[in-house]
């Protein structure tokens, strides 16, 4: 850097271009310790909430947590900033009569929030999805209206951040079967009338490539049929549903994906637990990040000129500095 009579002339930093520093500039701010002066802090964020449990004996498949990737926060050094990573809902192991699976926990980040995938509906009321990031699938009745898939991205939280669950089936003799949870990019399937009918697949997730490598998030669980096959699971973590007397499959942990849900009528085909969210944040390499009082569980990688943290579990704060 060279030196001038006004001062120093020289890169401030490459996000700041070419510039000139006072020598009383470059003394106050060493006198505090900024100095060199750091970049904005802009960050990039994925938060995926927790997927829905997918409902028990011929039950829906659980609906996707909620995926959220939008403009980059504007955020300030040696703030407190809210991280929660949201658990997957459970698929409830109830044995003949089934039970619907639950609604995913929200993930947070600042004023960011992704609302939980919502439960696969059961073969007893309440036989509807669940609402939630994305709907669960309807279960399968014998009798009345064929049970509505849930809808996504419950009314309260804007932007879009989910399809809606797959309708169930509507067999008389106890032979049909459920609908798919919805994805953050698709709907569920629905689930068949026909004897014997396959279970409706969950829907897709989302890809993304915050973290340098593209992954693809929140798919939602396939619908349980009765002694068929179960819907498969949407791409992005989506658990597969299952078929006669048999468990589910459970939503990938980290990726927010929707449970399977059950199939069967005799000992009880079990709905399995959503998958678990997680927040991904991506900022400039200048900055250091702590989680002051713990609570979390997270790493970090760099990825050029930029740092990526992921938290996986927890809730807590973050700061940058």
């Amino acid at each position: 850097m060279a030196r001038g009579t006004a001062g120093y002339i020289g890169d401030r930093i490459s996000l700041f271009g070419q510039g000139v520093w006072t020598i009383q500039e470059v003394y106050e701010r060493a006198l505090t310790g900024d100095w060199p002066p750091l970049p904005p802090l802009l960050v990039d964020y994925l938060v995926v909430a927790g997927g829905g449990g997918g409902g028990s004996n011929r039950g829906g498949g659980g609906g996707a947590g909620g995926f959220r990737t939008d403009t980059a926060l504007s955020l300030d050094s040696a703030t407190n900033y809210t991280v929660t990573v949201g658990a997957g809902g459970a698929g409830l192991q109830t044995p003949i009569g089934g039970a619907p699976g639950l609604v995913g926990s929200n993930s947070i980040f600042d004023i960011i929030t992704s609302a939980g995938g919502g439960g696969g509906g059961a073969s007893v009321s309440p036989r509807d999805g669940g609402n939630g990031g994305s709907g669960g699938g309807g279960g399968q009745t014998n009798s009345g209206p064929a049970p509505s898939g849930g809808t996504g991205n419950t009314p309260s939280v804007s932007p879009s951040q989910g399809s809606n669950g797959g309708i169930g089936g509507a067999n008389g003799s106890n032979l049909g079967s459920a609908g798919g949870g919805g994805g953050a990019s698709a709907a569920g399937q629905n689930g068949s009338n026909a004897t014997n009918g396959v279970g409706g697949n969950g829907g897709n997730g989302t890809a993304s490539s915050i973290s340098s490598t593209s992954v693809t998030y929140a798919g939602g669980g396939g619908g349980g049929a009765y002694s068929s096959t179960g819907g498969t699971g949407g791409t992005g973590g989506g658990g597969a549903g299952s078929g006669n007397d048999t468990t589910a499959t459970a939503g990938s942990s980290n990726l927010g994906g929707g449970g399977g849900g059950g199939g069967g009528v005799s000992t009880g085909g079990f709905g399995n637990n959503g998958g678990s969210g997680v927040v991904i944040l991506r900022y400039p390499d200048a900055f250091t990040i702590s989680n002051p009082g713990g609570g979390l569980t997270l790493s970090t990688a760099t990825d050029g000129s930029f740092k990526v943290t992921t938290v996986t579990a927890g809730t807590g704060n973050v700061s940058f500095a």
